[in-house]
């Protein structure tokens, strides 16, 4: 145990230690992106073409989920209830990465079959939260919101932002980044509205509609520096892929097609639901993908011992627990966690406002259980 903690430990410092050296802020990483419901849409079409199609897509799913074929559906699917899915965009596939990484799109998705309505929610990369490993020994740190990825691998993902938001999240579907190229281009591409003229990784983009292909899609959700509003341009960049493809998937024709598409989720994606509780997605879960509505948590501006964060206030916290808790059918709670606490002592000891538009330099992280800061090696 100890040793696994020391192994844990020394990935946060090497994230740290890279951060503050400046090379990942400077990165321009891939960020995959893919929607939970995408996933049900082959099931849909597995009905049309019988068993043929049935068991090649119960293959598929095999690989998806660990060899996870079974056909059993989770109670909570089977109930017809309200679920939530973390979709974790991985920053490996592309550019010879072939770590861990981190998770540098995730999006919360909600789907409630009884309003008919779904939710995306994407909460930005940088934003500064609890990191929460596999187990409940994990020691207490703060840091990047994506970071929980590497240290605790979906599962910590999962713990971490359900603590956040205090919203229980029942699913995860985990993207390769490569998945995004190799999906777009099984769909013979995708159409967007591009909101302004800009070029990134060799590819040019024109101001209104554009078709695009698998290269082209991951050049237009990575692009980041060059958009006016930064990350949360990007968000919304990635949004309008993960919906395009939706689109297009949910419209695909031909066993050819459906073929690759399958390949491709086998081999890039990975995730916790059966294919039992696919099929049953599909089928009673279906007609809230036409209703989805988006959004993203944001986030202050702000610098820690040199490394560049978001910093959401505790009313943006509360927003958007509300938001999802009433979506899943919840009653809302106020949220006591990490993040408020330490928002709460900002405010109170070093007078951080978060109705300012300025980059917050002064806020500092305490310890857990004090008023001690944290030294800059320790979180």
């Amino acid at each position: 145990m100890e040793e696994q903690h020391s192994r844990r430990q020394q990935k946060i410092f090497r994230n740290v230690t890279l951060v503050q050296a400046g090379f990942l802020k400077k990165s321009r990483r891939p960020l995959p992106t893919i929607i939970g419901l995408l996933v049900t849409f082959a099931v849909m079409i597995a009905a049309t073409w019988g068993a043929h199609a049935y068991f090649s897509l119960h293959s598929a799913l095999v690989s998806m989920n660990g060899n996870n074929g079974s056909t059993a559906t989770s109670a909570r699917i089977a109930a017809k209830k309200p679920i939530s899915i973390l979709v974790l965009g991985v920053d490996q596939g592309l550019e010879g990465r072939n770590d861990k990484g981190n998770s540098d799109t995730i999006i919360l998705v909600t789907v409630n079959p009884t309003t008919k309505k779904a939710t995306m929610t994407s909460i930005p990369r940088d934003t500064l939260t609890e990191i929460l490993g596999e187990t409940s020994n994990t020691s207490y740190y703060m840091f990047k919101v994506n970071s929980a990825y590497q240290f605790g691998g979906s599962s910590g993902s999962v713990k971490t932002v359900s603590a956040m938001l205090n919203v229980p999240i029942n699913y995860y579907v985990e993207v390769n980044m490569k998945a995004l190229e190799s999906l777009v281009n099984a769909l013979g591409g995708v159409d967007v509205n591009v909101p302004f003229s800009f070029s990134y990784d060799w590819c040019d983009f024109k101001k209104g509609k554009q078709h695009l292909d698998g290269r082209h899609a991951i050049a237009y959700a990575r692009m980041r520096y060059d958009d006016p509003r930064g990350d949360y341009g990007r968000q919304l960049r990635q949004r309008q892929i993960i919906q395009a493809v939706v689109k297009k998937g949910l419209s695909v024709n031909g066993l050819v097609n459906y073929q690759k598409l399958l390949k491709v989720f086998a081999k890039y994606v990975k995730t916790n639901l059966t294919f039992g509780d696919m099929t049953s997605l599909a089928i009673n879960y279906r007609s809230a993908a036409s209703n989805i509505s988006s959004g993203y948590i944001q986030g202050h501006d702000a610098t820690i011992s040199g490394t560049s964060l978001q910093i959401a206030s505790t009313e943006e916290l509360q927003k958007w627990s509300n938001k999802l808790r009433k979506s899943l059918g919840l009653s809302p709670q106020t949220l006591t966690n990490q993040e408020t606490r330490q928002n709460s002592l900002n405010e109170t000891y070093n007078g951080v406002d978060f109705s300012s538009n300025e980059t917050i330099t002064n806020y500092t992280i305490y310890e857990a259980n004090s008023i001690t800061p944290r030294s800059s090696d320790s979180w």
